[in-house]
């Protein structure tokens, strides 16, 4: 696992976590917030989940 995998996952867990408190206090500027931040968190580990496979395909066929 890699920085950017693992930085894309604490984003996601934050965003939950900003979604579920923007619906318990109905504050739509903290459900949307938590949304981007989730979104933003799902590309940045995708990324991260490229990086390893390319550093993984090179190890296996150098």
């Amino acid at each position: 696992m890699n920085e950017d995998q693992v930085k894309g996952v604490g984003q996601q867990v934050k965003g939950k976590i900003n979604e579920a408190v923007g619906k318990a206090t109905d504050d739509p500027a903290q459900e949307a917030k938590g949304d981007m931040q989730q979104a933003a968190g799902k590309i940045q580990k995708g990324a991260g989940d490229v990086r390893e496979d390319v550093k993984d395909s090179v190890k296996k066929n150098p």
